[in-house]
Formats: C-alpha cells, structure tokens, sequence
C-alpha cells in the first residue's frame, strides 16, 4: 500500500470517528459502483449523508477540500443515483466533506455539510 492510500485510509477513519462522535449512524464506507465510490454513507436526522474525505499532510499546499472538484462531485453523485435505487432509500440526501489535515500527531478536521448539490 502506497503512502497516498495510508494516509487516505487514516484520513477516513478519524472522519468517521467524528461522525459517530456526532451522531452519525453509518451505513456504508467505501461503497463502489464500478470505479466510482461514496467514501462514508450516514444518516442523521433522518437524512442521509454522503460523505466525501480528504485528507493530506501539512507539506501539502492544497487544502483537501478544494480537491473536490466537479468531476469528482459527478462521480459522487452517479454513485448516490445507484446507491439510492440499490437500497431503495427515500429520504432527503446532502453532500458533505470532511476535510482532514495531519501534521505529525495533530490533526485538523473540518466538516463542510451540504459542500456542494447535485445540480450542475
């Protein structure tokens, strides 16, 4: 496993340790419809949450956020599309990011609900 996927897989278990912290119930981590993949799939409030993660190391310039771009968020939501008819949900849907950014044993995490809509 490469340093990007240690740091990656790290990355998405400390955002889903701040999700159960608040109340997230998961449902889902790294769901895949053909290439694409939902990184965390929660509910809250009778809502569910897709949940984007990114995380980098405090050497990287770009902030993990800004790495959620439009393709990216189309690949999100196609894979929402079939998730949502696989299990055949009806409930109110938004897309978050978690932001992480590590350096050494301190981590910086940012939560950003509703990030980004499925209209383009």
């Amino acid at each position: 496993m490469g340093i990007t996927q240690k740091i990656g897989g790290k990355g998405e278990i400390i955002a889903q340790n701040y999700l159960l912290r608040n109340g997230f119930k998961i449902l889902h981590t790294n769901w895949r419809f053909g290439y694409k993949e939902l990184d965390i799939v929660a509910t809250k409030n009778s809502c569910l949450h897709i949940i984007e993660v990114k995380t980098r190391t405090s050497q990287f310039w770009e902030n993990p956020k800004d790495a959620v771009v439009r393709r990216k968020q189309k690949n999100i939501i196609d894979a929402t599309d079939a998730y949502i008819a696989k299990f055949d949900i009806n409930m109110q849907t938004q897309f978050d990011v978690i932001s992480i950014v590590l350096d050494g044993e301190t981590q910086e995490i940012e939560y950003i609900p509703e990030a980004f809509s499925p209209v383009f």
